[in-house]
Order: C-alpha cells, then structure tokens, then sequence
C-alpha cells in the first residue's frame, strides 16, 4: 500500500489526543485514580472545539475514565457525532506512584524511562506496567477502534503515556528508543496519524491546538510543574 493512501479496512484519518488537565495536575494518577477534570481543563475543552469542528471528525471515541470522557464529550456534542468508549484504552497502572506529587516520584519514573530508551521495554517499577504491557494492551484496542470506523475520521480521547506508548508502537521508523525526541505529551496535545501499509505515517506529532495555547498562556502558573510523557 502506498505510504499515506486511503486503506478502506480502517480509519482515513485519527487524531490521538492526551485528554485536558485534571484538577490535581502536579500528581501522578495512572488508572488506579479516576480522577475529573480541572477547571483548567474545562477551560481547555471549550477552547479545543473549535479547532477540532474545522477537522470534521466522523466520530470520538475515548477510554471510560472520567478525563477522558469530560474531554472528549463536549467535543463530540458540539460537533454532532457519536462519543464511543473503548475501555482498555484507560491510563497506565502506576500502583504505588498513584497520587503521589511529582517531587516524590519523579525519580522513579526517569529511571523507567531511562530503561525504555535503552531497549530495556520489559522494565517496570513493581506494581506498574512496562512498555511492552502497555502495548500488548493497547494496541488490540487501538486496532479495533479504527477497524470500527473504516474509511471514517476519528478522533481518540486517552492518557499521555498511553499516547506516547500507541505512536511508538504504531509509526513507521519509531521505538521506545524515541521516548525523548518525539516530543512531549501535555494536555491536550494532538497527533495526526494516517494508514502507511500496516502502520501509520504522522502528519502532526504532539501539537496543541492553538485556541488551547492561548488559553494556557492565560492561565500560566510559572514554576508549576505538571505532569507530562
């Protein structure tokens, strides 16, 4: 198949979106922690719809946590199409970090980030999952929503890690050794992906939405560290 040409088994098109801000976004969450939105991050979804109706979107589908959703269900109401969810797209299991404050658990979480580039994708810190974990459970959810939606314009509403986790996985020329230089997950950061034989080809890596960069310099808190892949 030609790099980028329509593949009528699956998607034309998906945008992969971390969802908005929490409303404890300087803490580790994972799945163990269903936590909602921020006002921040309200703020953030409002501001994002306008960016995602010029993109024509068939259908959003998110994971069922409760970010996820409150991200991705004005965003499909505004735009008039179906908001499905795909649960075992929900975030990473962090076990023990699960609500601890960054300065607490940063460096556990570089040094699983450190292994991961160095090829070592079976590595987790206990109670959490690994790379490899995390893959062999997404990507079969991934797959089956853009299986669901053939020849369809999808937007996917999940979590920063699994975001990072799917497109190293999913690009052609990408691995885990490119944790760091593809970019960072923030809320909200958006990835543009079409079919490219059996993987996916990028368009847009990691881009916030400009309507949401103007809200966050609004609202900058300088010297706040939040949480990011």
């Amino acid at each position: 198949m030609v790099p980028g040409a329509p593949d009528p088994r699956r998607a034309a098109v998906v945008w992969l979106v971390r969802h908005a801000e929490t409303a404890a976004p300087t803490m580790f969450h994972g799945a163990e922690s269903d936590i909602e939105l921020g006002e921040h991050g309200h703020r953030q979804t409002s501001a994002a719809i306008e960016w995602f109706s010029a993109l024509n979107p068939t259908a959003v589908v998110s994971s069922e946590m409760q970010r996820a959703r409150q991200t991705a269900a004005p965003i499909a109401s505004a735009l008039g199409v179906p908001h499905l969810f795909e649960p075992l797209l929900h975030e990473r299991r962090v076990g023990p970090l699960t609500r601890k404050p960054r300065a607490e658990a940063d460096h556990i979480w570089d040094e699983t980030t450190r292994h991961w580039v160095g090829g070592n994708t079976a590595y987790s810190f206990p109670g959490m999952e690994s790379f490899d974990e995390l893959r062999d459970r997404t990507l079969p959810a991934f797959n089956r929503v853009v299986a669901a939606h053939p020849g369809g314009r999808v937007v996917i509403v999940c979590h920063g890690v699994v975001c990072k986790v799917l497109l190293l996985s999913l690009l052609r020329g990408y691995s885990s050794a490119n944790w760091a230089t593809i970019g960072r997950v923030v809320n909200l950061a958006v990835s543009e992906i079409v079919p490219d034989g059996d993987l996916w080809a990028p368009r847009q890596l990691l881009v916030v939405p400009p309507q949401v960069a103007a809200i966050n310099a609004a609202f900058e808190e300088v010297g706040v560290k939040k949480t990011e892949a």
